[in-house]
């Protein structure tokens, strides 16, 4: 697994290396975010939808656990598996994940971990303080180190 690390200074910065990212990412892939509340996980997710041209507002799926956002260059599946940790039962939520002609990202990974596809990009993001922040990413294909560069 290959490891690659960011500062960043900003919100905004955060949200346009996610931008940036995300016209490189392939279709079908998923990406897990992990980090405290209030880290800057879905300010990274905004930082993608603005990479895709979704102009919706992008919040956290806390009290809807997924929300799909087409209107977009391609689908994003936000999915926040927070309220999960205690649920035994299937949702469905398999059927969205790597959606195969968008991008899935999921917060809070670790509750509904049989679910995450092998190839996953692992996200973890620490608030070192004020608006920086330590992002780091965990390839599997080295061939998704070209959205690196």
């Amino acid at each position: 697994m290959k490891t690659i690390e960011y500062i960043s200074k900003s919100k905004e910065e955060t949200m346009e290396l996610a931008s940036k990212m995300a016209s490189k990412l392939p279709d079908g892939i998923t990406l897990t975010f992990t980090g405290d509340l209030g880290a800057g996980k879905t300010t990274f997710v905004r930082g993608l939808a603005k990479g895709l041209n979704i102009k919706e507002v992008v919040q956290s799926p806390t009290f809807n656990i997924m929300k799909i956002y087409f209107k977009g260059d391609r689908p994003l599946v936000h999915i926040d598996a927070y309220r999960l940790a205690d649920i035994d039962t299937d949702i469905g939520l398999d059927e969205y994940i790597g959606y195969e002609s968008g991008i899935t990202v999921i917060e809070w990974p670790m509750y509904i971990q049989k679910l995450i596809p092998d190839n996953a990009i692992e996200v973890e993001i620490t608030n070192l303080g004020d608006d920086n922040r330590k992002l780091v990413f965990k390839v599997k294909d080295e061939s998704l180190l070209e959205m690196f560069k």
